[in-house]
């Protein structure tokens, strides 16, 4: 159990420099996959509470850190209008909620039903933009949204959850040679079966 939960550690800092070299998709709306959310939440259904919280507060801190590197509010040669930084730490919340949203689905994947998590990883991250954007748009003072941006969460949404078999694919083979069990009751299900 500790060197699964140290490998999902590892696994997440691994993602935030994969992250780095993921291209945006200029015909969908500038939308991008957002691995160190995915791999978040499909190791947030996998461990318990206490490990989802180190890796809510980890990647939620590294997220700021690596968004509140550079000037004031962007670029000012790309940023004519700036706006106020949003506050250091408001992305431990945000994957903070959206580890326990994880967790409340944590019986069914027990269970070995992991298309739920795949979906509800989408749902997740559409969710974690929005508030996001909310938030943005608090600290400017006005709240605009246009067709573009809602597309662009969409679509991030959805190429996201795309790959989240390939995310859950990943822990079933590191809990294998771990040796750690992350769906005991499909284990004891299949084991009656055969017998």
């Amino acid at each position: 159990m500790i060197r699964y939960s140290i490998i999902t550690i590892l696994l997440l800092l691994a993602a935030f420099i994969v992250q780095q070299f993921i291209p945006a998709f200029t015909g969908m709306n500038h939308s991008r996959i957002l691995l160190v959310q995915l791999v978040f939440l499909c190791c947030a259904v996998t461990v318990g509470q206490p490990t989802m919280l180190l890796l809510a507060f980890l990647g939620g801190f590294f997220w700021d850190a690596q968004c509140a590197l550079g000037p004031h509010g962007g670029d000012p040669e790309v940023y004519t209008q700036q706006v106020e930084n949003l506050r250091f730490g408001y992305s431990i919340l945000l994957f903070g909620g959206m580890g326990f949203l994880m967790q409340g689905i944590q019986p069914l994947f027990k269970q070995g039903k992991w298309q739920f998590s795949a979906v509800l990883s989408g749902i997740a991250v559409l969710l974690y933009l929005s508030a996001e954007y909310a938030i943005i748009n608090f600290v400017r003072g006005d709240f605009i949204l246009n067709k573009p941006t809602v597309m662009q969460m969409v679509y991030s949404a959805l190429l996201t959850m795309f790959f989240s078999p390939l995310i859950f694919w990943l822990l079933f083979r590191i809990a294998k040679a771990c040796d750690h069990s992350i769906n005991p009751e499909a284990g004891r299900r299949r084991r009656r079966t055969t017998h």
